[in-house]
């Protein structure tokens, strides 16, 4: 495999174990942006290895998906776009307290498997 390609999956598991540290220390909401950053990085190592190219400088899953002509199943999808959707909040928080109550340890838990459960599907396309 293309080295430029392993480096974008194996910080996209960097990023993916920083999800689970944040998870399990109680900071939930950079928990979930941990695991949209692990997506991001999965889907661009496949952009670099589909399409030969670099991929752009973009945090928009959708976008990254409809580039490389990629269609999750309905429930993966609809996962995606909403952590496609949480990455601005979680990025640039404008109140904690509505985060904290949006990412609560049980919706945070949910999104960290389902974003293990995403990554094993991008990974499944090399």
């Amino acid at each position: 495999m293309d080295k430029k390609v392993s480096e974008w999956l194996k910080q996209a598991d960097y990023d993916f174990d920083t999800a689970k540290y944040m998870l399990s220390g109680g900071r939930y909401f950079y928990a979930v942006f941990m695991a949209h950053l692990s997506i991001e990085k999965a889907l661009k190592g496949l952009y670099q290895y589909k399409l030969k190219e670099t991929p752009p400088k973009t945090h928009n899953l959708l976008y990254l998906l409809n580039k490389l002509d990629v269609n999750p199943e309905k429930n993966m999808g609809k996962f995606i776009a909403r952590l496609n959707e949480a990455n601005i909040a979680t990025r640039y928080p404008e109140d904690m307290d509505v985060l904290s109550r949006n990412y609560t340890e049980e919706i945070t838990k949910r999104i960290v498997s389902q974003t293990e459960e995403t990554l094993r599907w991008i990974k499944g396309m090399f």
